[in-house]
């Protein structure tokens, strides 16, 4: 079986920086930077990632390129026994991508009805009616057309981009990480020039130096690294896998790392300098929009209803808006489709096309029961579970695991072999001491605060079954298919 290989540096660098940045940049971090200190942030942030997020980053690069395999391989080069944990990290980002694509499937409606300003003057109605919102993730309601066959559009480029390997992904990166990129910098751009702006910008970035004692304000920061960067998900163990020998391993992570912060800066000024002007036109204060400036509320209704009062070419700017999320999105979609698929075409011998395939039509079935009208409650319960607690999880073990089971040492010398940036013991008391002792400190708080204030107000047995019920059973299922053995079935 031929080894697949990158076909340049560059491709791997674009496909780390697509993985890493998506939806969450654009919706997360200006939220999350403003209500912890505004420009204050950006000082526990940067802390955060040259600590955490960038030493993790060189982990997993570095485990990735030593194994020349997909995670459940890679752990099992260390021990037998850690094949399981390899499934679950590659099992969480596919569990993860059947709720993600929903969200890219409501961007790719959104895209066409931005030709028009479809969502009128009301764009929360439109969005609820869009959705055929129930209210309740208790009742499936309909089935939104709309949003099933943004699905199938969706699931289908991912198989595209997917099925003849790494060489394919490589040719797409080259151009859907620069477009999104340079759609929001001409966003950005026409923000700045709005009446209301300066005020949205300086209320994105004013530094309130008193919130560097709030120990929840590091907290906030090591979480938005984490979650931002896209380690702990088996995807930049996988991508590694496919570098050739002589790759530079610390030096590509500190400039996937830095491009992932970069664009959530950026995403700062596209987001506050039109969520400045809105505040002017509809004659309120910006702190008076709170929790619309993030999540789902800001790109579906909060953003359509500033594009709405643009006094020229609205359409064509909530047009790139969408298409700009799509391409942010789409590489992270099948970034996290990667690692389930090469891990079972790894173990079993079955033909990428054939893995791809199936993985999609799996993540289609399952993506369909999210285009219901419950939807929508059902894509905020289990990102919350599977990232406050999945992903916690993973990264926690996996730096035990390295870091306490294995010699990490080995992987230092490993990635200071052909790295120019060389790491020295710093980076080890990092992995086994600094990030696990404060993923801890975040698991702890997490558990504390979901058991004392139960998730949007939901009854414990729904937060059971649709939260907490995912995260288990992919654990479970990891354990199940490290077990399963299968004749060749050709490659």
């Amino acid at each position: 079986m031929k080894e697949e290989l990158w076909n340049s540096r560059f491709a791997f660098i674009m496909a780390a920086i697509g993985s890493a940045v998506g939806l969450g940049n654009v919706w997360r971090f200006p939220y999350v930077c403003y209500e912890n200190g505004g420009g204050a942030f950006l000082i526990p942030y940067f802390v955060a990632l040259f600590t955490a997020g960038i030493p993790l980053m060189i982990l997993e690069f570095s485990v990735g390129h030593w194994a020349r395999s997909a995670p459940p391989q890679a752990f099992k080069k260390i021990n037998k026994k850690f094949e399981w944990f390899g499934w679950w990290t590659a099992l969480l980002p596919f569990t993860v991508a059947i709720y993600y694509v929903v969200i890219m499937a409501w961007c790719f409606s959104y895209m066409i009805y931005a030709v028009d300003l479809r969502w009128g003057s009301d764009a929360a109605v439109f969005f609820s009616n869009f959705l055929g919102d129930t209210g309740t993730p208790l009742n499936f309601g309909e089935i939104s057309i709309p949003v099933l066959l943004g699905l199938i559009a969706i699931w289908l480029s991912v198989f595209l981009i997917l099925y003849k390997g790494v060489g394919r992904i490589g040719k797409v990166v080259a151009l859907t990480v620069p477009i999104p990129t340079i759609l929001l910098i001409i966003l950005t751009i026409r923000g700045a020039t709005l009446p209301g702006a300066i005020e949205g910008i300086s209320y994105y970035l004013t530094p309130n130096f008193s919130q560097l004692g709030n120990v929840n304000v590091w907290l906030a920061a090591y979480a938005q690294v984490f979650f931002s960067i896209g380690v702990a998900q088996g995807i930049m163990i996988t991508y590694a896998s496919f570098l050739k020998k002589k790759s530079d391993l610390s030096n590509n992570a500190f400039i996937v790392s830095l491009a992932d912060a970069g664009t959530s800066f950026l995403a700062g000024f596209t987001v506050f300098s039109v969520v400045g002007y809105l505040a002017m036109k509809q004659g309120i204060g910006i702190q008076a929009l709170g929790s619309d400036i993030a999540g789902p509320h800001l790109t579906f209704i909060t953003y359509p209803t500033a594009i709405s009062l643009l006094p020229f070419a609205a359409a064509f700017f909530g047009v790139i808006f969408f298409i700009a999320l799509l391409t942010f999105g789409i590489d992270s979609a099948f970034s996290m489709i990667e690692p389930i698929s090469a891990s079972a075409h790894s173990k079993w011998k079955i033909s990428k096309a054939k893995t791809t395939g199936i993985m999609c039509i799996i993540g289609f079935i399952f993506s369909a029961f999210f285009a219901a009208g419950n939807g929508r409650y059902l894509v905020e319960i289990m990102d919350h579970f599977l990232a406050n607690f999945g992903l916690v999880l993973i990264g926690l073990i996996e730096c035990l695991i390295l870091g306490w089971f294995f010699t990490v040492r080995k992987l230092r010398d490993h990635a200071n072999k052909t790295s120019d940036i060389k790491i020295g013991r710093w980076w080890e008391i990092l992995i086994k001491f600094v990030i696990p002792v404060v993923l801890i400190i975040i698991l702890v708080m997490s558990i504390v605060e979901n058991v004392t204030h139960l998730f949007m107000g939901y009854h414990w047995w729904v937060i059971l079954l649709i939260g907490v019920l995912p995260v288990i059973s992919i654990f479970l299922i990891s354990i199940v298919l490290m077990k399963i053995k299968l004749k060749e079935v050709g490659s």
